[in-house]
């Protein structure tokens, strides 16, 4: 698995536990923490493009 994708999956784990929990602070760190993933994903993507190319 490409790491970009992984990243991605790791974000989608994320938006699951922010919906699922209970606390509301927990649930806005585990967004903030999705953003994140999702974030560094398109930056892996990007370098992935470039290398190609």
């Amino acid at each position: 698995m490409k790491m970009a994708k992984a990243i991605r999956k790791q974000a989608q784990t994320a938006e699951r536990v922010a919906l699922t929990t209970a606390d509301a602070i927990v649930a806005n760190q585990m967004r903030s923490l999705a953003r994140a993933f999702r974030s560094q994903a398109d930056i892996l993507k990007k370098k992935e493009k470039k290398k190609k190319k």
